[in-house]
């Protein structure tokens, strides 16, 4: 696993990708209304802001 380095400045931007450890799998595909709705929880949580989301 990567070690992952955070850039605490304000108003600073993060991408990031949501991949299977399975790439074979289409589990992601059929789940994909969950990660929506985390994101979306986690924005109301005032924690961040998205500039695109399908």
């Amino acid at each position: 696993m990567v070690n992952y380095r955070r850039n605490y400045l304000k108003g600073g931007k993060y991408f990031f990708t949501v991949a299977l450890r399975d790439r074979s799998s289409n589990l992601l595909i059929e789940r994909i209304e969950l990660l929506r709705e985390a994101v979306q929880a986690v924005q109301l949580m005032g924690e961040f802001t998205k500039d695109f989301c399908p």
